[in-house]
């Protein structure tokens, strides 16, 4: 895939080390843990599977775990990484599995990367058909926020240390809720630029595109340890359920 905003083959060959710079990593136990009471014992789909960061170890706690990914790099990171996630490639926002699942889940800000509302709502209405009877769909969100944009343009320092120098600089495009980014990162002598792009969402308007494919909210927290939502809370993790008659 050639397109510059490919963020799995554009990020696969530093997501590791990003994503434990970011704190990501550590925090997987966590994110496990809350996963795994939805799923226990049963089966569970990620979507935007990518390295396993997720996925492994919550298949580690006895949850037959699958995934979908639209990234071959991501994909062969995640074959690396373990042999008993059943993987595939594919678009999250049309796909079409012919199990069903106790739990689907989306996490890492991953459903931002489809760039319009209605691939957003394909996505939701994918992942509601792949739900069992009993079933819930998890989505991990940042709640957006726009200070110290100045134009709409903003540049932000995103880690420094004795090594790395990590610099974040986006356009937002509020018409269409867009932020296209670019990530550079100086390490030594050499920089690396990771341009992705994003369509950011309301948790109001996420509950609202789930319901328009029959979904309903179930629960929202602020974290993965069941920290309340509040108006200062940076995410949300919220659990859906089919809508009831």
């Amino acid at each position: 895939m050639n397109d510059r905003f490919s963020y799995g083959e554009n990020w696969a060959p530093i997501y590791g080390k990003f994503t434990t710079i970011r704190g990501k990593a550590a925090e997987a136990d966590e994110t496990v843990a809350f996963l795994e009471r939805y799923s226990s014992g049963g089966s569970a789909l990620e979507l935007g599977v990518g390295d396993g960061r997720v996925a492994v170890p919550l298949s580690e706690r006895g949850v037959r775990v699958e995934g979908i990914d639209n990234s071959d790099r991501m994909l062969k990171l995640l074959a690396k990484r373990a042999s008993q996630i059943r993987a595939w490639k594919g678009d999250i926002a049309n796909f079409r599995s012919g199990k069903r699942y106790d739990l689907v889940f989306c996490v890492f800000n991953t459903l931002t990367l489809l760039f319009t509302r209605e691939s957003q709502i394909a996505c939701l209405r994918s992942a509601a058909e792949a739900l069992n009877a009993e079933g819930v769909l998890v989505v991990e969100l940042g709640v957006p926020a726009f200070d110290g944009f100045t134009d709409g343009e903003k540049t932000t320092t995103v880690f420094v240390d004795h090594e790395n120098t990590i610099l974040n600089a986006h356009v937002h495009e509020s018409v269409n809720q867009n932020l296209v980014s670019t990530l550079l990162w100086f390490s030594g002598t050499s920089v690396r630029r990771l341009p992705y792009r994003v369509r950011y969402v309301y948790h109001q308007e996420l509950d609202t595109m789930a319901e328009s494919v029959g979904l309903q909210l179930a629960e929202r927290w602020g974290d993965w340890t069941n920290g309340a939502f509040t108006e200062a809370s940076k995410r949300h993790v919220s659990v859906y359920r089919r809508a009831r008659p």
